[in-house]
């Protein structure tokens, strides 16, 4: 693969565009169609925009996967629907947005947009490993700060964060982090662990802030580096940090393998090349006249065919 490759946190992006566009948006049943038609218009605007060779539409084949869970039992825990106690669980979406994504997963379909995802695996994990094989630069676009840990300058990888549609996008490389978090990428995801996150059910350690835990990882250089301070009496830890830390052993032991999207999914074969027609433009006109496509749909048609002429 050559060229520039764009890889889409599809579900952050079809939650954001459901609250972004009004559910006025509707199909000519009155279905609300607000984030097919808001995906559309993302993905026709990061395209015009970045002008990406290659994209992929990564999903959440396994949005809580049982593997993450074993380790830390309280992840994403909070966000499984009350309804579902059984397994899989099943995460708490909108009552209106829940049977637009299959919809969304048709119309990409029959564009050809490529989308993937693998059972046991989140949209993170498949991210990372279409990062991890690239070798041209590659632009991820989600509204997860999870994956600020793929930044890197000398292998061209980016995050396009979103801050107002996909209009405005903050372009984080190194020198972002840097000033925000004061970490790379390669440190992001060893601040997130220590810091903890609420909205994936990771605890953190205690006392142990974003700043705190951004000090220690300056000091210290990775997670490794911190822990063998623990164990060194000589080391610049106050006696907090080194109780607070020797408490969390149990947690920092497995949370490096949660936190750390995986590299080394199987990907299935997919051409990932941008299309400049539709794959089955019979399919496509079929959704356009039902869901009522108008408009998102022909922009984003247009857009992909003005590539071919440069």
């Amino acid at each position: 693969m050559t060229g520039r490759l764009m890889l889409l946190d599809t579900a952050s992006l079809y939650f954001r565009a459901y609250f972004g566009v009004p559910d006025s948006v509707r199909a000519p049943d009155g279905t609300p169609v607000n984030a097919v038609r808001g995906l559309l218009d993302f993905i026709d605007r990061l395209v015009k925009d970045h002008r990406p060779d290659h994209l992929v539409a990564c999903m959440d084949a396994d949005w809580r996967p049982r593997w993450r869970v074993d380790l830390i039992p309280t992840y994403k825990a909070h966000r499984v629907a009350e309804e579902h106690t059984g397994a899989p669980d099943a995460e708490e979406v909108p009552d209106t947005l829940a049977p637009q994504v299959p919809v969304i997963e048709e119309v990409l379909d029959a564009i050809g947009i490529a989308r993937v995802g693998v059972a046991r695996y989140e949209a993170d994990d498949v991210i990372g490993t279409f990062t991890a094989r690239a070798r041209g630069p590659v632009d991820i676009v989600t509204g997860d700060r999870d994956l600020y840990q793929l930044v890197d300058d000398e292998r061209r990888v980016r995050v396009l964060y979103p801050l107002k549609g996909v209009g405005t996008l903050q372009v984080t490389d190194e020198a972002v982090l840097r000033e925000k978090y004061g970490v790379d990428g390669r440190g992001y995801a060893d601040l997130a662990l220590l810091r903890g996150d609420p909205s994936d059910g990771l605890p953190g350690v205690a006392g142990i802030g974003e700043k705190t835990a951004a000090k220690l990882l300056a000091e210290f250089g990775d997670l490794a580096g911190i822990m063998a301070a623990v164990d060194d009496p000589g080391a610049k830890l106050t006696p907090s940090q080194r109780k607070r830390l020797t408490e969390a052993r149990p947690y920092l032991a497995v949370a490096p393998k949660v936190v750390r999207v995986a590299d080394d999914v199987p990907l299935p074969e997919v051409g990932t090349a941008l299309p400049d027609a539709p794959r089955d433009p019979a399919a496509l006109a079929g959704l356009a006249r039902r869901w009522g496509l108008g408009g998102s749909l022909e922009r984003l048609l247009t857009t992909l065919a003005s590539r071919a002429g440069g």
